[in-house]
């Protein structure tokens, strides 16, 4: 499941810039404009989906047919020639897809609790078959000569029916149907996930979700495209960087699956808090040594920052949905990890998407036409650094051995 989750979206994540930018002559706002679907899908989807696996439809069910869904959608995006109609295909996409994402974080949990696993120490490895996915999904898709054109949907469209058919084999995840007669109709509609905004630690933790899900997708969105226009540049034109633009940016994803392993011990020895600010201050640094890297004097610049994604991506996305685990009721478990969910891939990423293509088109493009692609990174570092050092001042949360262990059993 893991493996084909993630699959199924590096397909085309990371070279949907490239197909954009390079293939059709887009604008920065038109595919920001297109990539921030991935964004308004998650504002409403993953808690309506958390909801319905809380309360009405088994969530494996669940996520089988959204899968499927989404692989069908796919399957036209070859058929589209204007950003326009693409933006409604791709927005239908995401309708189906990101949900999936909380949804499978909800069902791997489920299952290991179910069979008496300790969660700490075996999601993390189960997670990094995600990560192995989308590496070989990147490979497939640039090896095949796919990353600037629309094959890389078709090639994740095959695989996400596959995985949907596959979704109903697995273990049975059914709703808790645990409300009352007499339950209000928040609860009813399964909308208590939302009272946790009364906390005022997880109110702040869910605005500093916004704030990070705004850097989250940049170097998805713009990652290929900015090693790719190291071409225009003649002595670079031939480099390995150029070609292998995607197989390079893949090593952010191996990094993944290395750092993946060591959440459990960072955990142990940190606490949530710290480790989400570790992420923090690793997304500094993935921006700053991109605004800085080139493909030859500067190439150890690229590398670095692609393994520095590792700690950036990882120590935020899992220790915050670790984090949601330890503060929310079972009862409300799919629906509180869809609005975390709903915050980071949802609130901030639009935000992100939209502004960020906006800054571009209107303060980083060249007399020539071309990005400056060093101004870019740099005003992302500088903003990353800026959430860090707040997130660290009024964030507080200390660390508690025995919330650990909670998580684990």
């Amino acid at each position: 499941m893991s493996f084909l989750q993630f699959f199924v979206w590096g397909a085309w994540l990371i070279t949907i810039g490239t197909y954009c930018f390079n293939a059709k002559q887009w604008t920065g706002a038109q595919f920001g404009a297109i990539f921030s679907t991935l964004a308004l899908s998650s504002l409403f989807m993953p808690a309506i989906t958390g909801i319905l696996a809380d309360r009405w439809i088994n969530a494996e069910k669940l996520y089988g047919i959204l899968h499927v869904l989404y692989g069908l959608t796919l399957f036209y995006v070859p058929y589209v020639n204007d950003p326009d109609t693409l933006y409604y295909v791709i927005f239908l996409a995401m309708i189906f897809y990101m949900p999936t994402i909380s949804l499978s974080n909800s069902i791997a949990y489920t299952i290991l609790k179910n069979n008496q696993f300790d969660v700490i120490k075996t999601f993390p490895p189960i997670r990094v078959w995600g990560t192995i996915g989308f590496i070989a999904a990147m490979w497939v898709t640039n090896l095949t000569g796919s990353k600037a054109n629309a094959n890389q949907f078709v090639i994740a469209g095959i695989f996400a029916v596959i995985l949907g058919i596959y979704a109903f084999t697995l273990p049975k995840c059914p709703p808790q149907k645990s409300i009352s007669e007499n339950a209000s109709l928040m609860e009813q509609l399964g909308l208590n996930a939302f009272k946790l905004f009364a906390n005022y630690k997880m109110a702040l933790f869910f605005i500093f979700s916004v704030f990070l899900g705004a850097a989250l997708q940049l170097t998805n969105m713009y990652g290929d495209s900015f090693l790719d226009d190291f071409k225009k540049v003649p002595e670079y034109a031939n480099s390995l960087v150029v070609k292998y633009s995607t197989i390079i940016m893949s090593i952010s994803q191996i990094s993944e699956t290395l750092f993946i392993l060591t959440i459990p011990f960072f955990l142990r020895r940190f606490g949530i808090k710290n480790v989400m600010l570790f992420s923090m201050v690793a997304w500094v640094l993935r921006f700053g040594l991109f605004a800085y890297g080139d493909p030859v004097d500067g190439l150890w610049m690229i590398i670095l920052s692609c393994i520095i994604y590792g700690m950036a991506f990882d120590f935020f996305n899992i220790s915050g949905s670790l984090f949601v685990e330890t503060q929310c009721d079972p009862k409300i478990r799919s629906s509180a990890q869809g609005l975390f969910m709903m915050m980071t891939n949802g609130v901030g990423a639009y935000l992100g998407s939209k502004v960020s293509g906006y800054l571009i088109d209107y303060y980083f493009i060249e007399a020539n036409g071309d990005k400056d692609w060093h101004g870019i990174w740099f005003v992302f570092s500088i903003y990353s650094a800026v959430i860090a050092v707040l997130f660290a001042l009024m964030f507080k949360h200390k660390h508690n051995a025995q919330e650990i262990e909670h998580i684990s059993h």
